[in-house]
């Protein structure tokens, strides 16, 4: 039995078709489908696309779906997110990016998406759009590896799946140890060894990029496949 884990529709309706239809063609027993965030964006087939998740046809796997940065900034566009304002999406598309995304996303829509899980928890992995500290954190093999351990030791996972950096790569960190020492004022200073598993960070991809690349497949590797069972 395999998962199969994507991320980054964007609201592009051909594309998640294509991926769709890659599942199809691998003729693997998949158990479940996840996909991390970004399932809307800025396009007028966003609306499909849910609806296309919402209705999966006979022998597809009901997909699991977690938010991502573009459901955040719907939701704080109807007053319904974290933060009040979407400075983020002013300062990284401009604020007429905004009634494009209000007009791609209709407001029938925002409450599926309000009720989306933050990330999934399943045996020894987690699968999320960002990290535990919120779906704008891009994780990648160049982030510093204490902060790649620090969002893996947060949730007690070894497996982490992320899809906010819309890159496709499979970072390993391997088995050793670290040294932490405390110093206190009135007392010797306290050293402690603690001994960490090997760890995976793994970056699923974007199937749409629907801003970059409106075309109907994208240029990184849309699907990943996990042997659930040992």
């Amino acid at each position: 039995m395999y998962w199969a884990i994507a991320a980054g529709i964007e609201g592009n309706l051909a594309a998640y078709e294509a991926f769709l239809k890659d599942l199809r063609q691998s003729r693997l027993d998949i158990e479940a489908l996840y996909l991390l965030g970004d399932i809307v964006g800025p396009r007028k087939d966003s609306i499909k696309v849910i609806d296309r998740i919402q209705n999966p046809r006979p022998g597809e796997p009901e997909p699991q779906v977690c938010q991502g940065w573009w459901e955040d900034q719907c939701l704080i566009l109807h007053a319904l997110g974290r933060t009040g304002e979407p400075t983020q999406l002013f300062d990284r598309y401009g604020k007429a990016m905004a009634k494009t995304l209000w007009d791609a996303v209709p407001r029938a829509a925002i409450e599926w998406i309000r009720n989306l899980d933050f990330g999934f928890s399943e045996l020894d992995c987690l699968l999320i759009h960002g990290t535990s500290m919120g779906v704008d954190e891009a994780l990648t093999p160049e982030t510093p590896v204490m902060t790649i351990l620090d969002r893996l030791q947060r949730m007690g996972v070894n497996n982490l799946f992320c899809g906010r950096s819309g890159q496709a790569f499979d970072y390993n960190l391997v088995q050793g140890s670290m040294q932490t020492q405390v110093t206190m004022l009135d007392r010797p200073p306290s050293a402690q060894t603690v001994t960490l598993p090997a760890k995976r960070l793994i970056g699923v991809g974007n199937i749409g990029h629907a801003l970059v690349r409106p075309a109907m497949c994208c240029t990184t590797p849309a699907i990943i496949l996990l042997n659930s069972k040992p």
